[in-house]
């Protein structure tokens, strides 16, 4: 197809604005699902933990032929995206595959946090923004709020604005016009050598890794050799085509298309996303940009229940790598739960998500360490040292300060919950930088705060004291000093590695009496006493005891001297001392995911 014909655009928007709904209405209007069938909602979204989460995980990619008002036959490349802040790096590789972006916004919500975060990430990249406002079906829809809300937040023309009910398919077709009209047609040379961008990939287990690749210049067909020039790997092409709800082959790519190529790639480390595809034959000079290196934020470690499933979970771990670029891991062990992998996420939803994936896609039960983020500990002697395992924090002795990672945290809220929210980010140590009225009825908090603090619960408490109605979106800012130290905490007087912990030195008490409190409910009871304890070093800052099972050794005895029930009990006493020293307490999978998600008690 001619390449004027061609139009590449994405769907970005805050989270649960409507893009996978709207999605569907454009498939549904392309005929590409029957439409006397069952229609399944979010057709693009292929794993189940997206339909049961409701969000949409992996960005996926559809072609969609339309015959437009004039006549003319097109084919427009739709990406979806996911909307929650932890998965902002795959908006950014649909975002550089496209030309256009159409920027949803719901009418009963107005502009939220992660709407004008993906906007600035469109614009920078020189995409053509179309504002589109959606859910006008709704009785609580104030499509003239919204419209003010684009003028004055986004700094766009409410006039250009589309209004749309994705639900309904009200207003579907004039979209379809606009994105004709207004997202420009790709530049490119098809004469020029090949060049192709890797924007994505996944693992097939007949075809090996299919690749998705968005074609800048040149034309790409079955048999041709090519080459990833990051890589310097050599393959032969055996199938080419577009995405159109499945593997649709073709003939050959040209410059403009988004599609796959399958080129026998069986070893998952050898595709990197943002890397060039080019003719083996007749080489593109230089590569494409790419993509600015993700970076993980958050760490924790995964062993299998079982430790015979190792080496199976180091597998489901390279195929996940793959369909999630953003996804690191190297191998770690410990000596309670045995071998396993030190992983790096964007965040805690992320975190959550690998987890699910993990033990549906594998069936392997898994256990997951605490979370902590990335420290910077400057030692006496002059040396640095980045710290994400608690087991490799130095000795307290050797070390001259220590920094965390600061994020700064945007939330656009209703002015009803100005004073929670304030209350709620100076709780976890926020320091607030700004607060600037976006109209009579919402505010924009801005506050410096460590990342450590939003881990755990934050999420869950901002949207609990706000009713729902806050948004929130955040940014790395870089490093700040604080007070680290790490908690060990201690069963039955042997510290368990894998719960040990870095924390804020003046919160490290609170939290350590709810971690206490959270394994006493966990572990099961054992013929013996079982103290739980938090500890900074030698100091014990919290505990909690688990009492034994006892039996009634005094019940044979009526009436009598005292003395000799007193003998049974002290005989008794001395049993379990004795086998409080050589038993052993078995601390359940549920105890350490009980910690992993543990938050604020209800009572504090």
């Amino acid at each position: 197809m001619d390449i004027k014909h061609i139009r590449n655009f994405c769907i970005i928007a805050h989270i649960d604005h409507g893009k996978s709904t709207l999605a569907d209405r454009f498939i549904e209007k392309a005929r590409l699902v029957d439409p006397r069938s069952d229609i399944q909602t979010q057709i693009l979204d292929n794993m189940d933990i997206e339909r049961e989460r409701g969000i949409t995980i992996k960005s996926q990619a559809v072609t969609i032929p339309y015959k437009a008002k004039n006549g003319e036959e097109y084919l427009l490349n739709l990406v979806d995206t996911p909307g929650h802040v932890d998965f902002t790096a795959e908006v950014s590789r649909s975002i550089a595959s496209s030309e256009g972006a159409l920027l949803l916004i719901d009418a009963t919500q107005g502009v939220q946090a992660q709407t004008l975060a993906n906007m600035y990430m469109a614009f920078d990249a020189g995409l053509e923004i179309i504002p589109v406002i959606n859910k006008i079906d709704l009785a609580s829809a104030d499509v003239e709020s919204v419209k003010a809300q684009i003028d004055h937040d986004l700094g766009l023309s409410s006039k250009d604005a589309l209004c749309v009910s994705a639900k309904t398919g009200v207003g579907i077709e004039d979209l379809f016009e606009a994105i004709v009209e207004r997202v420009p047609h790709p530049e490119g040379d098809v004469k020029k050598p090949l060049k192709a961008l890797i924007y994505d990939s996944n693992y097939d287990p007949y075809k090996g890794v299919i690749v998705h690749i968005r074609v800048f210049d040149g034309i790409l067909k079955p048999g041709d050799e090519i080459k990833f020039m990051h890589s310097d790997g050599v393959y032969k092409v055996e199938e080419c085509g577009v995405f159109q709800l499945g593997l649709n082959k073709k003939d050959s790519l040209s410059t403009g298309d988004v599609g796959y190529i399958i080129a026998g790639v069986k070893t998952v480390s050898d595709v990197t996303v943002g890397d060039t595809v080019t003719l083996l034959s007749n080489p593109a000079e230089e590569c494409l940009p790419g993509f600015k290196e993700i970076k993980s934020v958050v760490f924790s470690s995964i062993y299998p229940v079982d430790s015979n499933d190792y080496e199976e979970l180091s597998a489901a771990l390279e195929r996940l790598k793959l369909n999630d670029a953003s996804f690191t891991y190297e191998k770690d062990s410990s000596v309670a739960l045995g071998f396993g992998f030190r992983c790096g996420f964007l965040g805690l939803l992320h975190l959550e998500v690998i987890e699910e994936r993990l033990e549906r896609e594998s069936g392997i039960g898994v256990v997951f360490t605490s979370p902590s983020v990335k420290y910077i500990v400057h030692l006496k002697n002059g040396d640095t040292e980045y710290v994400d395992n608690p087991l490799e924090y130095p000795d307290p002795m050797k070390i001259e300060s220590s920094e965390e990672p600061y994020i700064k945290a945007v939330i656009i809220t209703p002015t009803d919950y100005i004073g929670p929210l304030i209350t709620l980010c100076m709780e976890k140590r926020g320091i607030q930088t700004g607060m600037t009225y976006l109209d009579t009825k919402r505010v924009e908090l801005s506050f410096e705060m460590p990342l450590s603090e939003v881990l755990f619960d934050f999420y869950d408490r901002l949207k609990s004291v706000s009713r729902g109605y806050a948004s929130f979106d955040y940014d790395i800012i870089g490093y700040k000093q604080t007070s680290l130290v790490r908690m060990d905490i201690l069963v039955n007087g042997e510290s368990v590695d894998a719960l040990s912990s870095l924390v804020y030195s003046k919160g490290a008490e609170k939290r350590g009496r709810i971690i206490c409190s959270r394994l006493k409910d966990e572990i099961p009871r054992h013929q013996f006493k079982i103290p739980i304890q938090a500890a900074i070093g030698g100091t014990v800052i919290a505990r909690e005891t688990i009492n034994a099972f006892r039996k009634d050794v005094t019940a044979k005895c009526y009436g009598g001297d005292v003395s000799r029930k007193r003998k049974l009990l002290e005989k008794q006493k001395e049993g379990k001392k004795r086998m409080k020293m050589v038993g052993n307490v078995e601390i359940p999978q549920k105890a350490f995911l009980s910690v992993l998600k543990t938050g604020e008690d209800k009572n504090d």
